[in-house]
């Protein structure tokens, strides 16, 4: 955007007139050209992923309106005074961190699925994929003792009735046991006929399958019904089976609103740091995702011939030469 302007014949002098920063780094902002109170700052202990209440979140505040990101606020707010002052009894970030562990650590869940019922939504596993996997998938405590127990599962997911059509045969009857929060809204940005009735249909009974499941004999008898002869009964009963009991939760919003929104993103974030408190593990941290910044720049340098030293092991050596071999730049 820089080029840009600047291409286009517009003043390096009057640079600052065009552009505003966003950055942990105002020293490096002002060297590009942005006056210093154009710069908002940002605290550089803040990860990426809870980042978004605070100045990062301009690009939300452009796109949706001041008012409605004032919204999105209030609704964290609600949820942040709902987490300090409820009962532990009645406390959703609590509760859904105690599942989680339950289920992780004593039933051997790895994952967890989300799955939005709603278009709105379908980006929402993703960000909880970050917030979730990137704070919790830790494997030493605090005073840097190792875990003998496991951490953060693996997050997957996404927009519900897709998914009945793909990995929800793996939920209902695949061999391992994975927790799933079904998120749904009551009502709909986008009512059309019965069509909202049939996404929260499609969202409910998928829960009460998980729940109850499908016996041996009524299988039998729902095959038998059919006009089909015994051996043929017996053949399929085992395949129609479904063995019910797999846990899920139903977090029902009134509509997927700013408020509603925020009130969402803040109850995952609280439900994570909870497990890293019991966990003993810092939620606030990400070493590893460092680890591959650092051996990047030495990666780069190799591809780029700024380095003629070979990389520290043959494998990475050998892709670095042949992307250098091959790539057409």
């Amino acid at each position: 955007a820089r080029d840009w302007y600047l291409a286009l014949g517009g003043p390096e002098a009057e640079l600052h007139k065009h552009f505003i920063a966003v950055t942990s780094n105002p020293t490096a902002a002002i060297d590009f050209g942005i006056k210093e109170e154009n710069i908002f700052p940002m605290w550089d202990w803040v990860g990426g992923r809870y980042s978004l209440w605070s100045a990062i979140g301009l690009p939300i505040a452009l796109a949706i309106g001041v008012s409605n990101f004032k919204e999105l606020l209030a609704g964290a707010y609600a949820m942040d005074q709902h987490f300090t002052q409820a009962p532990l009894a009645e406390n959703m970030p609590v509760l859904m961190a105690l599942l989680g562990i339950w289920y992780g650590n004593f039933w051997g869940a790895k994952s967890q699925a989300i799955l939005p019922y709603d278009h709105y939504l379908r980006n929402f596993t993703k960000h909880l994929q970050q917030l979730d996997m990137e704070s919790n998938g830790k494997s030493v405590r605090q005073d840097g003792s190792p875990v003998d127990f496991s951490t953060g599962p693996v997050i997957w997911g996404g927009v519900g009735c897709n998914g009945q059509h793909a990995y929800h045969q793996l939920l209902h009857q695949g061999t391992e046991l994975i927790p799933a929060d079904f998120i749904v809204p009551v009502n709909s940005f986008s009512p059309l006929a019965d069509h909202h009735q049939w996404l929260l249909a499609n969202c409910l009974s998928q829960s009460q399958a998980l729940m109850h499941g499908k016996t041996r004999a009524e299988a039998e008898a729902e095959l038998r019904a059919k006009g089909l002869d015994e051996a043929e009964v017996q053949r399929l009963a085992p395949h129609k089976m479904v063995p019910g009991n797999r846990p899920s939760n139903i977090l029902a919003l009134n509509r997927v609103d700013p408020f509603g929104l925020g009130a969402l993103v803040a109850l995952y974030e609280h439900k994570v740091f909870v497990q890293s408190a019991i966990w003993g593990i810092n939620a606030f941290d990400q070493w590893g995702v460092e680890l591959g910044k650092e051996l990047g720049q030495g990666v780069y340098q190799r591809l780029t011939g700024q380095l003629d030293t070979p990389a520290s092991d043959a494998s990475t050596q050998g892709l670095i030469q042949h992307f250098r071999e091959r790539h057409r730049g």
